[in-house]
């Protein structure tokens, strides 16, 4: 019997039981998957040349000798670098790589033996270099120079050059397999290359397309980019769908209702915030549930715009909660709600890991029979016991700290309720195309008046007198100041400061002054005693872990010294920098770098100090580290791209989702022949939920 796509690959000539487990340890299972194993780069084989002809930023092909390889121990860190020396008849080139590819990469090289370098070439202090070549021993004789060459990543044991030959191979045989997954008119209408061609091309590309394929820009990587945005922007339509067709809690509130709890506020509400709380009410008055996302900076009042909408909704007999990440915010979220809400502080509780069982036995009562009008808490929330008379609305605060299963566990309380979803970290428009594409955004741009810009100085840990001398300032004149650490205790593999140490540092430095320590492997008790004593300004200086990144409100600390700046991410910086500046007080951010930090982590720090727009910060911050990072998490559809990325290729984001959500507004069930494709597709790859939105 012959291959097929859905062929395990050990049935491939080459291949067996053993190479077939090195492949699925990299998700490589069947013939399909071997095809979507996509080059990472190509080699030009007419570019071939000697050391002498190098220039900056070309990436080369070249054979040499192997002189040595060197390992070089970089300071206290542990880590290690590796140096290999090549040379040929015109002189020698360093090649450097700050981990090994994979073990045994270096052991399988030996001096004085022929191997073939393939990489971009790299300017060093004026000296030419490659950062993480490829090494090719065992170069075969080749004959035939004129070509361009697939580059995969190895896998341990198998080389790029052994890929290339079993994918050929695959290909040879399953070619006239390959189908067409995408509808035909669409394939045509924006001139994409049929599925088989391009993935024909992508593993044996053309020579006069080169450049084309070095920068991922050829028709065949245009096809297959765009298709896997298409799939998500598909499933995130469907789902859009399936949201527009339930049926929600109508809710109309009256204007006299909207005037009085604007009213109830010790504040006007900015323009943005307004504009916010109308399309809520909107959302409200149609008749579907509601699944918006709030998107603001830190401090621009997406809280009180979303208690609000609490409110509106308790008024017209429902019920609402809202998840918090930490117990911290939680609790912060009910002594504000409580403001809000003063004259009904018995319809409002909290319920969180800690709450007593005695307690949380009543408060369950009074939930079951409406007592309770407004449940905030942390993930407690989600769990069984806890059961709604009327859940009329879901808020989830900072929503990328919780899962698509935890979400969709606490919105199954109610029959279809409102979902409100809050985050104070922004999220540039490329990113939450892909993240949020299933709900509608509101964009809070605007800051209340009355909050004081924060000034931000990136500098080295050898200025660290300095800094403390302008702590002790700040202090002098009242003020609190927060410093921040991003590590709990001492760590073997990391060499950084700890909060737990410093915490001892510090108090020696400040003898007259009180100070504390708060991080996550406190109870919840120690940390709430920790945080109340700063709230009352009896505590001086919180040294503390991210554990204050989100929510911690003290109008009077107006200082944030934050060290190993170069550690964090920037969105997690602007989120600590947003701890100060919530005061009347000139406020203050310090990040103080470590000792050896790489040009790449200054630059991005020092981008602190140009701007306090949360959104320009989002959108450096994800050029910088892509998606995955930024995030803090691995979110499912994201770091699943084989081939497309979010910055270089936000044209093929937009049109595939024009694309598809087009498509399902004119087959919203996908039941049209040319789309029986496109249905099967779905269904293979995101499962029964894809098409649960339409049916």
């Amino acid at each position: 019997m012959g291959l097929s796509l859905d062929s395990s690959i050990q049935f491939l000539k080459g291949v067996g039981p053993h190479l077939a487990d090195l492949f699925e340890r990299h998700g490589v299972y069947t013939i399909q998957d071997l095809l979507e194993f996509y080059p990472r780069t190509y080699e030009d084989r007419r570019a071939a040349r000697n050391i002498a002809s190098l220039k900056a930023d070309e990436l080369v092909s070249l054979k040499a000798r192997l002189v040595k390889i060197q390992t070089i121990n970089l300071g206290r860190t542990g880590r290690k670098m590796y140096d290999v020396t090549l040379s040929d008849s015109s002189g020698q080139v360093h090649c450097r790589y700050f981990r090994s590819p994979y073990r045994g990469y270096f052991e399988r090289l030996k001096a004085g033996q022929e191997v073939r370098v393939v990489g971009k070439v790299s300017q060093s202090r004026g000296n030419l270099e490659f950062h993480h070549p490829d090494l090719k021993d065992g170069v075969p004789d080749e004959a035939v120079e004129d070509v361009l060459l697939p580059v995969y990543v190895e896998i341990e044991g198998l080389s790029s050059y052994k890929i290339q030959k079993l994918i050929h191979l695959a290909l040879s045989q399953v070619q006239n397999q390959i189908s067409e997954t995408l509808p035909l008119s669409l394939v045509e209408s924006l001139g994409l290359l049929p599925r088989n061609l391009a993935l024909t091309q992508i593993h044996e590309p053309l020579i006069d397309q080169a450049q084309a394929f070095f920068s991922q820009r050829s028709p065949a990587h245009q096809r297959l980019i765009f298709e896997e945005f298409f799939w998500l922007e598909v499933f995130l339509a469907a789902r859009q769908s399936g949201f527009k067709k339930e049926l929600g809690p109508k809710i109309i509130p009256t204007p006299q209702q909207l005037q009085e709890a604007l009213e109830k506020l010790p504040f006007r509400l900015t323009s943005a915030q307004l504009r916010t709380v109308n399309e809520i009410r909107q959302d409200f008055a149609s008749g579907h549930p509601m699944n918006r996302l709030v998107q603001g900076d830190v401090g621009s009042g997406k809280t009180i715009v979303a208690f609000l909408a609490a409110e509106l909704v308790i008024k017209a007999g429902f019920q609402a909660c809202l998840m918090a990440p930490t117990e911290i915010l939680a609790e912060q979220h009910l002594r504000n709600a409580q403001k809000v809400y003063s004259q009904s502080k018995d319809k409002i509780a909290l319920l969180t890991g800690r709450t007593k069982i005695s307690e949380r036995k009543v408060l369950m009562e009074k939930l079951k029979s409406g007592q309770i009008e407004f449940l905030i808490g942390t993930h407690a929330l989600i769990e069984d016991p806890v059961v709604f008379n009327k859940l009329g609305l879901v808020i989830v605060d900072e929503q990328h700290r919780f899962g698509v299963e935890q979400r969709a566990r606490l919105k199954s309380k109610g029959s279809s309720p409102h979902f409100l979803v809050m985050t104070a970290t922004p999220i540039p428009r490329t990113l939450a195309m892909t993240v949020y594409g299933d709900l509608d955004v509101s964009v809070i741009d605007e800051l209340p008046p009355g909050r004081t810009v924060i000034e931000t100085r990136v500098t080295g840990a050898r200025q660290k007198l300095q800094v403390l001398d302008f702590l002790r300032e700040q202090i002098s004149k009242g003020r609190q100041a927060y410093v921040i650490y991003p590590l709990v205790e001492a760590s073997e593999k990391l060499d950084l400061k700890n909060a737990t140490d410093e915490f001892e540092q510090l108090k020696t430095a400040f003898p007259d002054l009180s100070l504390d320590l708060l991080h996550g492997r406190m109870s919840s008790e120690a940390k709430e005693e920790v945080m109340e004593r700063f709230r009352k300004g009896e505590t001086q200086i919180l040294v503390s872990t991210t554990v204050v990144e989100v929510g911690v409100d003290v109008a009077n600390a107006n200082i944030i010294v934050i060290e190993h700046a170069e550690r964090f991410g920037l969105s997690q910086l602007h989120q600590l920098r947003g701890r100060v500046g919530r005061g009347s007080h000139k406020s203050f951010c310090i990040l103080v770098l470590g000792v050896a930090v790489s040009h790449e982590a200054r630059e991005r720090t020092e981008f602190m100090e140009k701007t306090t727009d949360g959104f320009k910060i989002a959108e450096f911050d994800l050029q910088m580290r892509g998606p995955g990072e930024f995030l803090g998490t691995r979110q499912s559809g994201l770091d699943g791209f084989k081939l497309a990325n979010l910055i270089r290729d936000v044209d093929l984001l937009q049109k595939s989702r024009a694309a598809a959500f087009k498509i399902l507004e004119t087959d919203p069930k996908l039941t049209h022949p040319e789309n029986q494709g496109l249905r099967a597709a779905l269904l293979k790859t995101h499962g029964p939920l894809a098409l649960a939105g339409i049916g």
